[in-house]
């Protein structure tokens, strides 16, 4: 079986009382040929301040990200964007210092399928 690459290109729109309510996130999340055996790389097109993504690349990084530091094959790309909006909202990020809202820049994209999705 021959699994294509993807790119789900996706928008994360956070509610609740935190820094981040209101707030709308573009995320890439990239699926290699290893996937699902291996995790998909997770990458915030939008800045964001987590203390589990890279503030230069935006990438979530897995040894600060549970999901992906002990990926299962069952997990899917629904379960890491569930686990963002709970990492956004836990006492250590939820009230972290956001950089101003419309400064998306362009971050270098990885090729492959483009995939789109909304989780609300």
């Amino acid at each position: 079986m021959v699994l294509a690459r993807s790119i789900a290109k996706t928008i994360l729109v956070v509610a609740g009382k935190t820094v981040h309510e209101g707030r709308i996130y573009q995320l890439k999340l990239f699926c290699g040929k290893d996937y699902p055996e291996n995790p998909p790389s997770v990458r915030f097109q939008t800045r964001i301040n987590m203390t589990c993504v890279n503030p230069e690349s935006g990438a979530v990084e897995p040894s600060l990200f549970p999901m992906l530091a002990n990926w299962k094959r069952e997990h899917t790309m629904e379960d890491i964007l569930t686990q963002l909006k709970k990492e956004m909202t836990a006492s250590h990020n939820r009230k972290l210092a956001q950089p101003p809202e419309g400064n998306e820049e362009a971050r270098l994209d990885q090729k492959g399928l483009v995939l789109k999705c909304c989780i609300l």
